[in-house]
């Protein structure tokens, strides 16, 4: 039989379908409780996607599909494997994981974040990592405390 007649995938396809693993960071995987059913909510989209690619019945485009959802799953499925839940601070004296910060910057800018996990974060929402340089530089701090030197200096203004 000829090959224009098999449902053999191109090399195309297979390099589109073997997609590198999402990288998983070295620091402890801290979440909040948002966090953790954000990854559970985000790992049943990506098994739902898996699920409808494979109801595709061209092989190749089967496998194009279900790459990335796939890819998705078992990064997330080891994010919530290694995730370890950070009940809410006790006490809004010091910053901690799960705090929320409001600083003034050097420049005038005052700015309010909530210090969370990795997969969480997202600046533009009003979420830090833990593992970012400011939230670090903040952890353990009070109010009225300042970190840093010159033009990068933080003075913490409210602790929620």
């Amino acid at each position: 039989m000829s090959v224009a007649f098999t449902k053999e995938e191109s090399a195309e396809t297979a390099s589109e379908t073997l997609l590198p693993d999402r990288p998983i960071s070295p620091h402890p995987n801290l979440v909040t409780e948002t966090g953790l059913q954000a990854l559970q909510a985000q790992l049943n989209d990506a098994r739902k996607a898996y699920e409808a690619a494979q109801a595709i019945e061209d092989v190749n485009e089967k496998r194009r599909q279900s790459a990335v959802p796939l890819r998705d799953v078992r990064y997330l499925t080891e994010r919530l494997r290694t995730a370890q839940l950070v009940p809410n601070p006790a006490s809004s004296e010091t910053i901690a994981f799960g705090s929320t910060v409001t600083f003034s910057r050097a420049d005038g800018r005052v700015q309010t974040y909530r210090i969370v996990g990795e997969d969480e974060a997202d600046p533009k929402q009003g979420s830090i990592s833990f593992v970012s340089p400011v939230a670090r530089s903040l952890m353990g701090k009070a109010v009225g405390d300042v970190v840093g030197s010159g033009a990068q200096e933080i003075e913490v203004l409210a602790i929620g």
